[in-house]
């Protein structure tokens, strides 16, 4: 892939998300979480994924005004955490987050959970009020299974945008994907790189030193040809790097079908509030 091309992989798509991102998860010292902010976007990266739950909102808004990158080029989501999800929680919490970030509105606003405070109708009529007072620009859920998928699509008049879930060369999620697909709803993959699990299949680095690339950019472009929205984490330069460079990565179809044959399945998150 062509320096040209890279460039264009990771504007704003149709659906209006870049298809890499930045994930922000245990980014929490603050200079440090600021630094990667800064850096991600300068170096060509313009979707950055953070939560109320990190507690980091504060530098990765700091890391945005600092970087020369105008904040209209930039896709920002956040995430409102399980014991905030009540109807009044979820509005004060999300203009809370608002004003960490030192943004006007958000392009993108998940549910972190079906749990904790979780209502439907009561979240989500918060989540759809923040929509028309301008805060929030489109509606994701996250970990949200299809049955709870279901149930948010009859309650909103707004659509669900994006549903964002562990996935990766390990947890290949086959339903989940199929059913988003059906529904017109993106899917945003977090722990794509499988909290570092991916580096221990012999598959991926065979593909890997085919293609003169790391196990963790082969995980990356795998996604990208199943049309899945990556947020890896990353706070050094070098892996910031690394993962804007899987752009470069072309698997042919003979890689991809070696991926989506592993024979490990194996998920890396899986709290015991988790809805499966």
């Amino acid at each position: 892939m062509s320096q040209q091309q890279r460039t264009e992989a990771d504007v704003p798509d149709a659906s209006g998300m870049p298809m890499l991102g930045l994930g922000t998860w245990e980014n929490d010292e603050y200079d440090a979480c600021v630094e990667s902010v800064r850096t991600a976007l300068e170096m060509g990266y313009r979707h950055i994924d953070t939560a109320q739950a990190y507690g980091n909102e504060d530098a990765v808004g700091e890391g945005i005004e600092k970087a020369n990158v105008p904040r209209e080029d930039v896709f920002l989501a956040t995430k409102v955490w399980n014991d905030n999800l009540s109807y009044d929680d979820a509005i004060e919490t999300a203009e809370r987050s608002l004003d960490d970030l030192g943004v006007d509105s958000v392009e993108l606003l998940y549910v972190h959970w079906p749990a904790g405070e979780y209502d439907p109708e009561e979240t989500l009529e918060a989540f759809e009020e923040l929509v028309e007072e301008g805060k929030v620009e489109r509606i994701g859920l996250s970990n949200f299974e299809p049955e709870h998928l279901d149930t948010a699509q009859e309650v909103l008049s707004e659509p669900v945008f994006a549903n964002q879930v562990e996935l990766s060369p390990l947890w290949r999620q086959e339903k989940l994907r199929e059913y988003c697909n059906d529904e017109g709803i993106e899917l945003v993959a977090y722990s794509p790189l499988a909290r570092g699990e991916i580096f221990d299949v012999p598959e991926l680095s065979e593909i890997a030193e085919k293609h003169d690339a790391s196990e963790a950019q082969v995980s990356l472009a795998w996604l990208r040809e199943k049309e899945i929205t990556a947020i890896p984490k990353a706070t050094s330069e070098d892996h910031i790097r690394g993962n804007w460079e899987s752009l470069d990565v072309d698997l042919d179809d003979e890689d991809v079908a070696a991926i989506d044959d592993l024979g490990r399945q194996e998920r890396q998150v899986d709290p015991g509030f988790a809805p499966w």
